[in-house]
C-alpha cells in the first residue's frame, strides 16, 4: 500500500511541475512566419492641395480648424486617410495597396497619436488586409503598434509592425517605412 501511495504522489508531482503553475524557466524565442516591408505616403490636405491629398481633418479642437493641423502638438485633430502603399520608398512607384483609417493626435505635451488603419490590398502578390492599431509616440525613431488581424491571405494575422518616418516635408506630407513581422499565420 505505501509503495502505491509514493507511486502516486510521484505522478501527481511530475503532473504539478509541467502544469502552468509552475512555468518553465526557459524563454520562448518567437520568430517570425512572415515578415513584409512597405511605405506608406501620407499628404494632408492643406486647402491648397485636393488633387494631391490623401488625408483630410474631420476633426479639429474648438481652437483648430480642419485645413491647418492645431497648435500644442496638433492635440485634438482627427484625421481620416486612404494613401498609397509602395514596395519602396518612391511615392510615384506603382502602388500595391491602399492604408486605410485614422490617427487622432492624442496628448498635449508630447507629438504622439493614435492609429487605427488597414492595409488593403489587390495586387497579384497580396490580396485581403491586414489590420493595425495601437500608440504612435511620433518623436521616437521606431514604433510598434499591434497587427491585431487580417483577411484574404493575412486571414486571423496577428503582429507586430514596426514604423519608422523615412521622409516629411512640413505638415503636408510624411512617409512611414512600415517593417511587419506575422508571428500567427495561417
Amino acid at each position: 500500500m505505501e509503495a502505491k501511495r509514493l507511486i502516486l504522489a510521484l505522478f501527481l508531482l511530475f503532473l504539478l511541475s509541467k502544469s502552468s503553475a509552475f512555468p518553465s524557466r526557459k524563454s520562448r524565442v518567437h520568430k517570425p512566419c512572415k515578415r513584409l516591408v512597405f511605405y506608406f505616403h501620407d499628404i494632408i490636405y492643406n486647402g491648397k492641395n485636393s488633387g494631391n491629398a490623401t488625408a483630410a481633418i474631420v476633426g479639429a479642437p474648438a481652437w483648430g480648424n480642419k485645413t491647418i493641423l492645431a497648435n500644442q502638438n496638433h492635440f485634438g485633430d482627427l484625421v481620416v486617410f486612404d494613401d498609397p502603399i509602395t514596395l519602396d520608398n518612391n511615392l510615384h512607384s506603382a502602388p500595391v495597396g491602399r492604408a486605410q483609417g485614422i490617427y487622432v493626435y492624442d496628448k498635449k505635451e508630447i507629438f504622439t497619436a493614435w492609429l487605427g488603419f488597414s492595409f488593403v490590398f489587390n495586387s497579384t502578390e497580396h490580396k485581403g488586409s491586414i489590420n493595425f492599431a495601437g500608440a504612435d509616440p511620433l518623436m521616437n525613431k521606431t514604433r510598434d503598434v499591434s497587427v491585431i488581424g487580417g483577411t484574404g491571405d493575412f486571414f486571423m494575422a496577428r503582429g507586430i509592425a514596426t514604423l519608422m518616418t523615412d521622409a516629411f516635408e512640413g505638415e503636408v506630407y510624411f512617409r512611414l517605412r512600415v517593417d511587419i513581422q506575422l508571428y500567427e499565420c495561417w
